[in-house]
């Protein structure tokens, strides 16, 4: 028995042998864990570790098979809370599948999560070793950029529009970790669409884009026309791999210390 991250208590007989993963993220917890072998299902974009390719697929986290689900016999379905269709999640579970949902929104969230999928899926010990490693490398990070002199941070989405986080987001806490200031911190909304005038009003001292395996988007080099703005006068503009520091899974560690230490570097240019 677990509670999820909608409170929701959750009971299995034994631990789950047939899963479903209903999320990328979910799929690297699972397998983090040593729970891999255990899925029998998974969505698209589900691409690391590489043997997650070989898992079928029953969809995307937007929109699922049930059919194809129902034919797998799962166990257990790891669902993504406010990701995955509220009206398909209830429709399964009024077929009798039993359903975990989870919406991790801190580094502490991850944790725990590691520990209750372990839980459910007979794998408590390890589960708990990883949990704790994760929380004390998070912590080792902190502890060597938070107290570094202060930089404001745009992170930029995308460009047409431009997208970028609030602070309700982890990867602006990530920031705030790291010794930054997201610009941004006070909107509304989770991705919020910001104009260019807006950007440069605020002046970041550093602009960091999540770019695909860590490739630089060709659109971050558009801010270079803007040679009035901070970052720009001190060549801070920064890639770092989207996939580690937006999926909210393990390797999200290695994505806080590369934007850690993108940060740092532009420190050592204003």
């Amino acid at each position: 028995t677990e509670v999820d991250d909608t409170g929701q208590i959750v009971t299995l007989s034994k631990p789950a042998t047939r899963i479903i993963s209903m999320a990328p993220n979910l799929t690297e917890i699972l397998f983090h864990i040593e729970a891999g072998s255990q899925i029998v299902g998974v969505v698209e974009y589900s691409d690391f570790p590489p043997k997650a390719h070989d898992i079928p697929k029953i969809g995307s986290s937007h929109q699922f098979d049930i059919e194809a689900i129902l034919a797998l016999q799962p166990d257990l379905i790891v669902a993504w809370a406010s990701g995955n269709p509220a009206e398909d999640l209830a429709k399964l579970e009024q077929l009798g599948m039993h359903i975990f949902r989870t919406e991790p929104r801190t580094l502490n969230d991850i944790s725990t999560l590691m520990q209750r999928l372990g839980k459910l899926t007979g794998h408590s010990a390890i589960s708990n070793v990883l949990a704790a490693t994760f929380l004390e490398g998070t912590a080792a990070i902190r502890e060597t950029y938070q107290q570094r002199r202060n930089l404001t941070v745009l992170y930029q989405i995308w460009s047409d529009p431009i997208y970028t986080l609030n602070g309700e987001h982890l990867i602006s806490r990530l920031i705030e970790h790291c010794g930054g200031t997201n610009i941004f911190f006070e909107l509304e909304t989770l991705a919020p669409v910001v104009s260019t005038e807006s950007v440069i009003e605020r002046n970041p001292d550093v602009i960091i884009a999540g770019g695909y395996q860590g490739a630089t988007p060709e659109w971050l080099g558009t801010w270079n026309q803007w040679s009035g703005m901070q970052a720009v006068q001190s060549k801070s503009l920064y890639t770092v791999d989207a996939d580690q520091i937006s999926r909210m899974g393990p390797r999200i560690l290695q994505g806080m210390q590369e934007l850690c230490q993108a940060i740092d570097q532009a420190r050592g240019k204003s």
